[in-house]
């Protein structure tokens, strides 16, 4: 089951990181969110909720919102949104077409690096 979501990277960014919206694959226990080949677990930080478990960057992450502001409101850039999730954004947006301005439409390929992921938190030190 795949879930749609908003991911900003917020190392080195602050509130205007690369942002995107895509499907986001959620872990068994729901302890670990994989998205674009990368593998997150919650952290506490006033920049962000998540940490990627390879590089240690931190994003956020959380569901779309309604209104569509899902950028942080002191935040700047365009948001890069699934072309495949477009319509279902739409619709829960309530937009009829997202605004060129605020969004490029990309390819993001569903890849949840699960089998690797695993192996890394379950290597023994």
């Amino acid at each position: 089951m795949y879930n749609i979501k908003y991911i900003e990277l917020k190392t080195g960014w602050a509130d205007d990181g690369p942002a995107w919206i895509g499907h986001v694959k959620e872990s068994k226990s729901g302890a670990t969110l994989y998205f674009n080949d990368r593998a997150f677990q919650r952290c506490r930080g006033a920049a962000g909720n998540y940490v990627d478990l390879e590089t240690g960057e931190v994003y956020w992450i959380s569901g779309v919102k309604k209104n569509g502001e899902d950028r942080h409101w002191a935040g700047h850039g365009k948001v890069s949104i699934d072309r495949r999730l477009v319509s279902e954004y739409c619709a829960i947006t309530g937009q009829s077409e997202l605004d060129p301005q605020r969004y490029d439409m990309i390819d993001i390929e569903d890849r949840f690096p699960v089998e690797r992921v695993t192996r890394l938190l379950n290597k023994k030190e």
